[in-house]
């Protein structure tokens, strides 16, 4: 099959990636991808956002099945537009992507399905914002009722810190705080059948010991050691089907990835938030240790044939990702320096260790140079944690970005820990 994914962020990649390994896709198309994509891809240079020109495309390229990468294409309706053209596409319609394009409507549909989480106000003016921060104090969770691209959320003790932030957004959920440790678990859906993927665990603070402010994710790593091996029969039974059933019964079914942030709480699993598509940096480790081809899995949720799919094949690796961010991430980034050591790891790591570009591009003399805020996602599978980890930050340190920093500490706690245990 022809596949044209929509995107140009490491998850893009993650995704052209591994659909470029699937033997069944016969073309590979990206728009508008960035540097490393271009080594998997043909690309494009369409406006992600423009649904009519996206459309347009994919039935230039007789695609045969359109991935939506990003949240923001989703909630403009460009699937939506691609359908009307009658391709397959994977991602959800406007509508139902408003799962995640709307705070609010995703507490709405929770409460519906009886979906745990965590209590909250929709507040739209200052006495409500002031009433809800009242009402459940510190820790203070505020987040922007819109798209954020990952940034749109405030923890913090400071009451003032959380009311600046409330005041800065038209509209704002205000919550109460979920303690424990957060999961995210990716389901592909059609709209009837839910099928899960492997939990994976994210981090999204900037700096070591979860320090510093919130970004768009640091790394990531697969499996959970630590988790309840129940804990994805039990997402899938109160939170997962009953979301994908609530939105078929409103006339919004939801036909694509849905992603479920989980707190795993004293008091049980509760949905911290929902997303519309893949996450990232999580897709580069769930999607490093998938076996079943994604190409065909992908198409299956696009035309309604989930339910016929044999169950998925998993590797037993674990895999971690190590995000490179460019200096002073996530304020205003610095782009424009130049990515060395890539044909370093590709010679030396290489295939237990890879580099997925985020934000770069290449020069007039193909230099690849730095042109986002998170520039690459260094990731690295390996038999277990440890193994993986020692992998990744090897190839992290081949790679040379002035002024860039990274997190050294993605999945060490956990990969000490599962060392330890008894029968390691």
């Amino acid at each position: 099959m022809k596949v044209l994914v929509i995107g140009g962020g490491a998850r893009e990649h993650a995704l052209c990636r591994s659909l470029s390994l699937d033997p069944d896709v016969t073309a590979l198309h990206c728009a508008p991808g960035n540097a490393g994509i271009a080594e998997v891809a043909e690309l494009h240079g369409v406006d992600a956002l423009d649904g009519a020109a996206v459309a347009e495309l994919a039935a230039g390229l007789e695609a045969d099945l359109v991935v939506v990468g990003p949240e923001a294409p989703l909630v403009a309706g460009v699937a939506d537009a691609v359908r009307a053209r009658g391709i397959p596409v994977f991602g959800p319609s406007a509508q139902a992507a408003q799962l995640e394009g709307s705070k609010a409507f995703a507490k709405d549909v929770m409460a519906t399905a009886a979906v745990p989480t965590a209590r909250s106000y929709v507040c739209t003016t200052p006495e409500e914002i002031d009433e809800a921060l009242d009402a459940f104090g510190a820790p203070y969770v505020v987040k922007d009722d819109g798209l954020a691209a990952g940034k749109g959320v405030v923890v913090t003790e400071d009451v003032e810190v959380a009311r600046a932030h409330a005041l800065a957004c038209d509209r704002v959920v205000i919550e109460e705080f979920l303690d424990g440790p957060e999961v995210s678990l990716f389901a592909i859906t059609d709209g009837e059948s839910v099928v899960p993927l492997q939990p994976a665990q994210d981090f999204k603070r900037a700096y070591d010991g979860d320090q510093g402010p919130n970004t768009g994710g640091m790394g990531a790593y697969s499996p959970l050691p630590w988790a309840d091996p129940k804990l994805v029969d039990e997402v899938m039974a109160t939170v997962l089907q009953p979301t994908v059933d609530e939105l078929r019964r409103r006339g919004t079914p939801f036909s694509g990835l849905l992603y479920a942030g989980l707190a795993i709480t004293s008091r049980g699993v509760r949905v911290i938030e929902f997303n519309a598509r893949f996450g990232d940096p999580e897709t580069q480790v769930v999607l490093a240790r998938l076996k079943t081809p994604l190409g065909g899995l992908l198409r299956a949720a696009a035309t309604g044939e989930l339910a016929a799919l044999p169950p998925l094949r998993w590797s037993d690796d674990a895999a971690v990702t190590v995000v490179i961010a460019s200096h002073n991430y996530p304020d205003t980034p610095r782009t424009g320096d130049a990515v060395e050591g890539l044909a370093e790891v590709a010679e030396q790591d290489a295939p237990e260790a890879y580099v997925l570009h985020a934000g770069t591009r290449r020069d007039d003399s193909g230099a690849v140079l730095s042109a986002g805020g998170r520039v690459l996602s260094v990731t690295a599978t390996g038999a277990d944690l440890t193994t993986a980890r020692q992998r990744a930050y090897r190839a992290v340190g081949r790679i040379s970005l002035d002024g860039s920093q990274h997190r050294s500490d993605i999945a060490a706690k956990v990969a000490d820990e599962a060392a330890q245990a008894p029968g390691a």
